[in-house]
């Protein structure tokens, strides 16, 4: 064909002979790749946790380690325990000192009513630190270093009385839950952690004996308390 037709023509049959191996080109392409994996983001819900979620899981989390760690926890308690036992030894040794200069007799106060009154003689003299009066386990104020316990509170009980010579004797222990005698089995500290004698909150307490042995009790007594006579168990201030 000649002319505008038959250029026309030739235009036609040329693009139409392009088109063709291109579309050809392109099946056989799409049927021998490999198929795309078409990516749908997931909502806000299914991608985290909720609000009320996080905060439940932070409140367990809480819990547990106030279980494990916190102050009235068992693992503290034990470990609250141990420096209770040594700073009732650390006592001891400034009462020893009082013992051999005053004829064998450990601090004595006429009249005293509770144990600061009679401890008040090691301090400052005896021991300027103040802080072994205060049991690590409680929640009892700390002292003014070298100043006299007269008028403050401390965390142990004494048994006022005792002398240095004297046979293994219970000299002080943690506050009790009463200055009554107690035989074994009774309870001698507190056992629901309230006061009076929770010094270890449930957990029992300490002894200090005469000998400067220092040893860890359950609530309820292993053995009798049963004081002897001219000796009086005192209490710190409630």
């Amino acid at each position: 064909m000649s002319g505008a037709d038959g250029q026309f023509a030739f235009a036609t049959a040329e693009r139409i002979g392009y088109t063709i191996p291109m579309r050809d080109f392109r099946q056989n392409t799409r049927c021998h790749a490999s198929p795309r994996r078409v990516y749908r983001p997931q909502s806000s819900a299914r991608a985290g946790f909720s609000l009320i979620e996080l905060l439940v899981v932070c409140a367990l989390l809480i819990v547990l380690t106030t279980m494990m760690w916190g102050f009235a926890s068992p693992g503290n308690q034990r470990r609250q325990k141990v420096a209770c036992q040594q700073n009732l030894q650390k006592i001891y040794v400034a009462m020893q000192i009082y013992a051999t200069d005053s004829g064998g007799k450990f601090p004595v106060t006429a009249g005293a009513r509770a144990s600061e009154e009679a401890l008040d003689l090691l301090v400052p003299r005896y021991s300027a630190d103040t802080a072994i009066f205060i049991c690590p386990g409680s929640k009892d104020s700390p002292l003014p270093a070298g100043e006299s316990i007269l008028k403050r509170k401390i965390s142990y009980a004494y048994y006022l009385g005792q002398r240095l010579t004297a046979s293994r004797e219970v000299l002080m222990s943690d506050r009790q839950i009463d200055t009554q005698p107690k035989q074994a089995g009774q309870w001698v500290f507190s056992d629901t952690g309230k006061p009076p004698g929770n010094n270890h909150y449930k957990y029992g307490g300490n002894f200090l004996f005469s000998d400067g042995s220092a040893e860890s009790s359950p609530a309820r007594l292993s053995f009798s308390l049963v004081v002897t006579q001219g000796v009086v168990l005192l209490n710190p201030k409630p």
